[in-house]
């Protein structure tokens, strides 16, 4: 038995020869460490996993749809997020016993448990595509967020009508090159710290952005906008009481009401302030040119942000492959090989050939896509409405259906499955939309150059 820092205790012999009072006190029913998670860090977490850099982009989407149908929207996902999140919460156990079933790790898992055959492996393609999309355009943000720096410097010491260009591509070069160094830190994602870190700068460039809407609004002295919007052209839950279900049943509703509010906020202010103008980033279209100094804070949030945040939502895809390849390949010396890297300074490296080729590789085709479709805004809405619906409707429904044993044609049965079919008729039409502005932005893009 072995101590670490993070839950006190490490086991490195069966749990079942252990006593039923330090198994009672360290671990759980399941042999794992105990849990400590509670109502209030969970809802930290989600708090922390959602607020991300797309905040700067919802004066936009508000401005697209208008005073009424702006909030009217985003309340109207948020409360389908939160359903169906309290449907992913009863799916966690196996079974009808919230308490004593088995887990589900994994929302793969989950899916194996309820549904099986197939859609495991839909929902697993689903849930890596997610991933991929997401270390790209973690890597156009920041990449945008750092040559706003420098646009902002420059437009400071100028003028506005100074035309400041700059390409993007170095700064997704250094991107890449550093999350490469970052990608064979072992453990990375599971350093307690980087959650912490993620949310403070998270909350600056958020609260920045929000506090420069504010501003500007009592500098104009009145709301912008109009009715219609722009004219067409790591913690884990401890164990019960009360069940895990439970308490991720309460976390989903504090989490929700205050990213939810957040959101609205950010949102609706930055619309205000702006109107039918308003820019895919409020921090990087220059919604705001002052003070240029509080504008840099709030970009280097953003990319110290996205930095750790990167890694984080890059693991389980690392882990995935890795796992695969060992699994089929256990011989080959690719997979098995240890080598050592010399750094100057530090005691030599140790890592596996396959980890270093593969993880590279990886983070090498998500900057060369990043700089071959430098479209933030375009990117995160096709894959929004990509995932949306599959990962965030179907499979939770589904999985409901399946594990209550609803009655095919009973009214909770049509409710579920109407409320599936409207969300993917809205994923469909928001999919269309979004490839028609990748579309109509692509007549007027250079490959390799971020554009304003």
């Amino acid at each position: 038995m072995q101590v670490n820092s993070h839950n006190n205790i490490q086991v490195d012999f069966p749990v079942d020869v252990l006593s039923l009072s330090i198994e009672s006190k360290y671990f759980d029913d399941d042999g794992r460490p105990k849990r400590t998670g509670t109502v209030w860090t969970t809802s930290a977490h989600i708090i922390t996993a959602v607020i991300g850099s797309g905040v700067l982009s919802l004066a936009w989407a508000i401005a697209q749809l208008g005073w009424i149908g702006g909030p009217s929207v985003m309340l109207m996902f948020a409360s389908v997020n939160y359903y169906t999140s309290s449907l992913m919460a009863d799916s966690y156990r196996s079974g009808h016993d919230p308490i004593h079933g088995k887990r589900n790790y994994t929302y793969m898992d989950a899916v194996r448990s309820n549904l099986g055959g197939v859609r495991v492996k839909i929902c697993g393609l689903f849930q890596y595509l997610n991933l991929f999309g997401i270390a790209i355009g973690y890597t156009i943000a920041t990449s945008i967020s750092m040559k706003a720096i420098h646009r902002s410097n420059c437009f400071h010491k100028g003028g506005r009508k100074k035309a400041c260009h700059t390409s993007g591509n170095p700064y997704t070069i250094m991107f890449g090159v550093i999350e490469i160094v970052l990608s064979q830190i072992p453990g990375l994602d599971q350093l307690w710290w980087l959650s912490l870190v993620a949310a403070i700068m998270s909350f600056t460039y958020s609260t920045i952005g929000l506090g420069l809407a504010v501003a500007q609004i009592a500098e104009n002295g009145r709301l912008k906008g109009s009715l219609t919007g722009i004219s067409v052209g790591i913690d884990t839950i401890k164990s019960p009481p009360p069940s895990e279900a439970t308490v991720m049943k309460k976390a989903n509703m504090i989490s929700s009401i205050v990213t939810t509010s957040f959101y609205m906020l950010c949102g609706c202010m930055g619309y205000a302030a702006v109107g039918d103008l308003a820019p895919g980033n409020l921090l990087t279209g220059f919604a705001f040119y002052e003070p240029f100094w509080l504008l840099d804070i709030a970009n280097i949030a953003v990319v110290i942000h996205l930095l750790g945040a990167y890694q984080v939502y890059c693991q389980p895809i690392f882990s995935f492959i890795e796992k695969l390849a060992s699994k089929h390949y256990p011989e080959s010396r690719l997979i098995t090989r240890e080598i050592k890297l010399h750094i100057p300074g530090f005691r030599p490296y140790k890592t596996n050939l396959f980890r270093l080729v593969w993880r590279t590789v990886f983070v090498f085709v998500t900057t060369i896509v990043a700089m071959l479709v430098p479209l933030f805004n375009d990117v995160l809405g096709i894959l929004g409405a990509l995932i949306f619906w599959p990962l965030v409707v179907y499979f939770p429904v589904e999985m409901y259906i399946a594990r209550k044993k609803i009655p095919k044609w009973s009214s909770k049965w049509v409710c579920s499955r109407l409320l599936s079919v409207f969300c993917l008729m809205i994923s469909i039409v928001a999919g269309v939309g979004s490839l028609v502005g990748l579309t109509i932005d692509l007549k007027a893009f250079q490959p390799f150059k971020i554009r304003y």
